[in-house]
């Protein structure tokens, strides 16, 4: 026994000298300072009454000796919007405290806000301060930020009579909007419609969404904020569903909208050809994991405007009358290798025959990654009609002579200089999925299009006014 309580001393004495080694690792110098990834933590813009998804950042010791942190605290307390939890627990409405991080080490905080929903429709700034006090009593600063946005929201909404919707805030959209047949849905200038995932726009009767060059349309996900650092999930495929129009749908205008980032964009189901199912203007369909803009049998417009970067294809055709002015299709889609092309269209899906009354393309860009953006596809029926033509466009294709389907009209090949991105400028930013569709003063579209043509649209996408010499595409080159 005598001999176990020597062995206990011996090991009680050597925990003791251990612990105060440990002790004198640890700096209580005033100089030393933790380092924060982010000093300030920006969430953007986010929705009012509804928690955020989670956020992280670093907190570094770059000293050669542990920091020991004595508390942390939110400033509001309870009253924060933020909440955050560091190295495992919690911090809201207390303070922790005996936090260690190692010498050259990290710990990470992790955070999400939920504001409270004043009901007002400008964004109301929300703001915090998380505060770190090391045990040399020194108080360091992160600083919480956001824009609290409420919104109005919809769920399961049909609108079965004409309706315009405001602009005074967004509307959230659970499940689908649905507009029934024989009722109209205005939307002006500013109207802002996010969508919850997979939510749709389907269209059974009329949809009228005019916006203007510096107020369009929107039509997005209802994810707002970053994934992470620098990264919106607005650039990110796929937030939300699309836009459904019907098969009895007919009269339909969408000028200066924009249209991103869902599962598709717009899907124009079969019809009557005697009647324009749509008129698409001014307008940008971008970044979708599906089809951008698929056409089934219908009567469509397509003038100014920016149809880009598709997981299946930018322009999809089957059968009807169809027609481009002044256009930009470029499939850039940077997630996968196996993307569709920028254009195809087709009289035939199986066994089934589409005639093709017209695919018309005028003064229109067409490119992408691939060396040949176009595919047709025609039924070995000679007598399904499949009619198409290209005038004053620039092709990224295989070059054919022919006379009667392609006119005045340019290529992307090994003879030119400027081919795919390299039309655009500046470059793309592929790390922040950035995408300018706009000329380089090197590209062939510069000074391309056909004049008479040109004047359908005096001005580009943008309200840019265009030369004497049209650019081929939705944006004119400003010199």
């Amino acid at each position: 026994m005598k001999f176990l309580l020597q062995l206990l001393g011996v090991a009680l004495c050597a925990v003791g000298l251990i612990s105060c080694l440990r002790d004198d690792e640890y700096t209580t110098d005033a100089s030393a300072r933790l380092f924060f990834a982010e000093e300030k933590v920006d969430l953007d813009t986010i929705i009012a009454g509804q928690a955020t998804n989670t956020y992280s950042f670093m907190v570094y010791n770059k000293n050669a000796q542990a920091i020991r942190i004595s508390q942390v605290y939110l400033e509001k307390g309870a009253n924060s919007p933020f909440y955050v939890n560091v190295d495992g627990s919690s911090v809201h409405s207390t303070s922790i405290a005996g936090i260690e991080i190692g010498a050259e080490d990290s710990l990470r905080v992790f955070l999400f806000a939920n504001a409270t929903d004043t009901n007002k429709d400008a964004p109301e700034e929300i703001s915090d301060r998380l505060v770190f006090v090391t045990e040399a009593g020194i108080q360091q600063f992160v600083t919480l930020e956001a824009d609290a946005q409420s919104v109005y929201k919809l769920k399961g909404e049909v609108i079965t009579s004409d309706k315009t919707l405001l602009t005074t805030r967004p509307y959230q959209i659970y499940d689908s909007l649905v507009v029934a047949e024989g009722a109209t849905l205005t939307l002006n200038a500013g109207t802002r419609l996010y969508f919850h995932p997979t939510a749709r726009l389907i269209v059974r009767g009329r949809l009228v969404a005019v916006g203007s060059a510096d107020s369009p349309v929107l039509f997005r996900g209802d994810r707002l904020g970053n994934m992470f650092a620098g990264q919106p999930y607005d650039r990110i495929l796929a937030q939300w569903g699309g836009i459904v129009i019907a098969g009895n749908s007919y009269g339909n205008h969408l000028n200066f909208c924009d249209i991103h980032s869902g599962e598709f964009g717009l899907r124009v189901d079969s019809g009557s050809i005697t009647q324009e199912k749509l008129r698409l203007e001014n307008s940008i369909v971008h970044n979708v994991s599906g089809d951008a803009l698929s056409l089934t049998m219908s009567k469509v417009f397509v003038g100014n405007s920016q149809i880009t970067n598709a997981g299946g294809h930018c322009v999809a055709i089957l059968g009807g009358d169809n027609e481009f002015v002044q256009t930009t299709i470029a499939n850039f889609y940077p997630f996968s290798a196996n993307r569709g092309v920028a254009l195809k269209y087709s009289n035939v899906h199986g066994a089934t025959t589409y005639p093709l009354l017209s695919a018309t393309f005028r003064n229109t860009l067409i490119t992408g990654y691939s060396t040949d953006e176009i595919q047709a596809e025609f039924s070995e029926d000679k007598s399904v009609t499949f009619n198409y033509l290209y005038q004053n466009c620039l092709l990224n294709t295989k070059e054919v002579e022919d006379g009667s389907h392609i006119v005045n009209s340019l290529w992307e090949n090994d003879k030119a200089v400027v081919t795919r991105e390299k039309n655009f400028a500046p470059s793309f930013d592929l790390e922040k999925l950035l995408f300018n569709f706009t000329l380089s003063e090197s590209s062939q579209a510069v000074d391309g299009g056909d004049v008479t043509i040109g004047l359908q649209y005096p001005t580009d996408r943008q309200g840019r006014a265009r030369d004497n010499k049209p650019d081929i595409g939705c944006y004119e080159l400003i010199k």
